[in-house]
């Protein structure tokens, strides 16, 4: 990849995030720029495309340097429900690692679903937690990522 970036920056949450790879493969094939956004120095592939960026340790430190970017043409990749409420609200596309996009009719629901079971959990109600993550997530993100860039660069105004 040696030509500037054209596509759409991809933001992603990358504390607990078990998919990078499969971001990597997406952005190599698109020639975008991944910004590995972490609360802690990350092991990353040393490649020109790929932004490691060390927020600090406060409380949603990164979940606010990656709300102040995001916005249309942009992707937002996180498991976190307010974070991508927030990204929503500004505009970007945004996925779950699963493949789940959040969008302006999901997010009230997902937001709702957390709270409870936020409150569940401090009431001492066992929850479970979430389910492994299977190698269909891992495709799905993939198949959603994949269509989320095509979406994002076909919609894209025509220069002249």
């Amino acid at each position: 990849m040696s030509a500037a970036p054209s596509g759409p920056p991809i933001y992603l949450d990358a504390d607990a995030c078990p998919v990078k790879d499969e971001t990597y493969r997406v952005a190599l094939r698109y020639g975008l720029t991944v910004h590995v956004v972490a609360n802690s120095v990350l092991n990353l592939p040393r490649e020109p495309w790929i932004e490691r960026v060390v927020v600090g340790s406060e409380l949603d430190a990164a979940d606010d340097w990656i709300a102040a970017r995001a916005g249309p043409e942009t992707i937002v990749l996180t498991a976190d429900v307010p974070l991508a409420a927030r990204c929503v609200k500004a505009g970007a596309t945004v996925l779950a690692f699963t493949g789940k996009p959040f969008s302006e009719s999901s997010i009230g629901l997902a937001l709702a679903t957390r709270d409870l079971m936020q409150s569940l959990r401090e009431a001492g109600t066992i929850t479970g937690g979430p389910k492994p993550f299977s190698r269909a997530d891992r495709s799905a993100f993939l198949s959603a990522l994949d269509r989320a860039v095509n979406r994002i660069l076909r919609d894209r105004p025509k220069p002249g």
